[in-house]
């Protein structure tokens, strides 16, 4: 019932957001002579803002048509090279002969679309051959393709990697960490030859019981029956996904905003007055952060609650008691592919230490092939993007 509720919701919102958005454009028309008043102008813009915060976004694209490699602008296409059910492989391909590493960049399965990377990926593109995973909405994969747990994200990212072939570095971007570590260490238990040269972790919950943040405490606090019962939703018609089992996108999104919901506020009561100076840049930049941060997708309910359970409630990985189907996973088993973990000093979501975490998990890598970095100033959403990223880490 949840979710249809959420979906009448929509639709009884959109006489209103279909008013609103002719009215800004209405209100703005040169021709018309309010649009040269103040009150012109405080009207035109609330209604953006409405219209705006409102609307259901659906998947946004990448839309990075250029690089700069080796000092020359080059184009890129962007090619599917790998299908399967819940994901694929999207490949950055730059029209360059250069000869640049092989990176997978495993996005985050927590809500969000892979293009929450468009930063990370813009990026490293530069002198990197960039893959990134684009995991699909679970309300549109249908019932006959079954079901997507923890196994088999790890079976996904083993096959991601064989089909990328040897020599191929991982960057697992927060919620991934914990899947990706150990695709690799069951590679390594089981002599695979295409297991990663080096994996880098970003704002990773290897080990949540190190500096727990509120996240890690709300997923602690109530008992996995609480979520059972209380975020997990039935996929209604007209979807593909119709009667699949899943966590709401929207009640992720919820959860982030409440988080930080005074913040919120303020950006979209900026952008109102944004609207109102006249000053478009300013406006059309929160605009853009919304069109990203308001696109969300479903999870499937086995996948999330595992997630719950293992990762945040239990500690299997850090604790030596995750399988991969009936295997237990050894850390312990890495001992080729490099290591390092980087964090951020103001992480509310990864807290700092668990990421790092990793070096004291897996005891047989080297020092000379591991390696640790905290950014300064930064919280989560900052390792991955924006001038600290792109310039310090």
């Amino acid at each position: 019932m949840l979710y249809s509720f959420y979906e009448m919701q929509r639709k009884a919102l959109m006489p209103m957001r279909m008013f609103v958005d002719h009215g800004q454009h209405f209100l703005r028309n040169p021709l018309n002579p309010a649009s040269y008043t103040p009150g012109g102008r405080v009207l035109a813009a609330a209604f953006d803002v409405i219209e705006t915060s409102t609307r259901p976004y659906g998947k946004p694209v990448f839309d990075i048509p250029t690089t700069v490699v080796r000092g020359r602008e080059v184009a890129i296409e962007e090619e599917i090279t790998m299908q399967l059910p819940f994901g694929q492989l999207r490949h950055f391909k730059r029209d360059t002969k250069a000869k640049d590493p092989k990176l997978l960049i495993v996005a985050p399965l927590s809500g969000h679309y892979a293009t929450l990377l468009r930063g990370t990926v813009k990026e490293m593109v530069k002198d990197h051959d960039v893959t990134i995973t684009d995991w699909r909405d679970a309300k549109t994969i249908p019932l006959f393709e079954g079901k997507f747990d923890l196994h088999s994200y790890i079976d996904y990212v083993i096959s991601f990697l064989e089909h990328l072939g040897p020599d191929t570095h991982v960057l697992a971007v927060c919620q991934p960490s914990v899947p990706v570590l150990a695709a690799v260490a069951r590679m390594h238990e089981m002599g695979n030859p295409y297991i990663p040269k080096t994996l880098a972790m970003m704002g990773g919950p290897i080990d949540t019981r190190v500096n727990p943040t509120a996240v890690n405490d709300h997923a602690t606090r109530k008992p996995l029956a609480w979520f059972k019962q209380n975020v997990i939703a039935t996929v209604p018609p007209p979807h593909n996904g119709f009667m699949r089992r899943v966590y709401p996108g929207f009640l992720q999104l919820a959860g982030f905003m409440s988080m930080n919901l005074s913040n919120h506020i303020v950006r979209h009561h900026d952008m109102f007055n944004h609207l109102v100076e006249g000053d478009g840049e300013s406006a059309e930049a929160t605009r853009e952060f919304y069109e990203e941060y308001l696109a969300v997708m479903d999870m499937t309910a086995e996948f999330y609650l595992q997630t719950v359970d293992q990762v945040f409630q239990r500690h299997l990985l850090p604790k030596g008691e995750m399988l991969h189907h009936e295997d237990t996973i050894d850390l312990g088993a890495i001992d080729k592919t490099a290591i390092m973990s980087i964090e951020g000093e103001r992480d509310d979501i990864s807290g700092v230490g668990q990421t790092k975490a990793v070096h004291d998990l897996t005891p047989r890598l080297k020092a000379a092939k591991r390696g640790h970095y905290e950014q300064k100033g930064v919280g989560h959403y900052g390792i991955f993007n924006g001038r600290k990223w792109r310039e310090q880490i």
